[in-house]
């Protein structure tokens, strides 16, 4: 069977719910001929809690809505500002493991930001990347019938202060960074292009 690249969506600003249902459906209805698709979004201010998350990560009430969701992983944040891939691959298609995704989305990341001259390394026991030991891009999947959703974070250019009211990942005192914050001043459609980009060769 001859691959098909991934349909890459860019759906601007999007509720957080109305795209857990919107992948949850996706994966659900998809079948073995079904192309593998790429959403591009940012989400208004949202905390995200893993399947099997503890809310003793949650160190403090804020306005800010919290969601319980289905992917691996504890609390993170999303936010405007912040570079959010969705992956909506079909694993068995590319003989690959849920461990192969995460590090092929990791080394997306990493490349991304190499191209920004920014140095960003993988931790094993930590999943995401990571610049100078504070962390910037996450990971979190859900494998269903074979098929990967959810996907990546990237800090681009955001408020980062929501990250101190969680411990980001189940991490205590783990630090965020961004894109900014190291002097590269992008939109998140410039960043995509590079990240979409390095997962579609890794795929191929």
């Amino acid at each position: 069977m001859t691959e098909q690249q991934p349909i890459v969506r860019n759906l601007g600003l999007q509720d957080y719910n109305d795209s857990f249902q919107a992948m949850c459906d996706f994966t659900q209805n998809r079948c073995a001929e079904t192309a593998d698709e790429l959403w591009i979004v940012e989400h208004p201010p949202v905390y995200t809690l893993g399947l099997n998350g503890k809310r003793e990560h949650l160190l403090k009430p804020t306005a800010i809505p919290v969601i319980t969701t289905d992917r691996g992983g504890q609390v993170t944040y999303h936010g405007p500002g912040q570079l959010v891939v969705y992956t909506l691959i079909d694993l068995t298609r590319h003989n690959m493991g849920v461990r192969s995704l995460v590090t092929l989305l990791e080394t997306a990341m990493i490349d991304t930001l190499k191209q920004y001259g920014l140095l960003a390394y993988a931790k094993a026991e930590a999943p995401g990347t990571y610049i100078n030991q504070k962390k910037i891009g996450s990971v979190g999947l859900r494998i269903r019938n074979g098929c990967s959703y959810h996907g990546l974070s990237l800090n681009n250019n955001m408020d980062l202060t929501p990250f101190t009211a969680i411990n980001p990942c189940g991490f205590k005192n783990l630090e965020m960074t961004q894109l900014i914050n190291h002097n590269v001043s992008i939109n998140n459609d410039e960043l995509a292009i590079p990240l979409v980009h390095s997962i579609y060769q890794q795929l191929s």
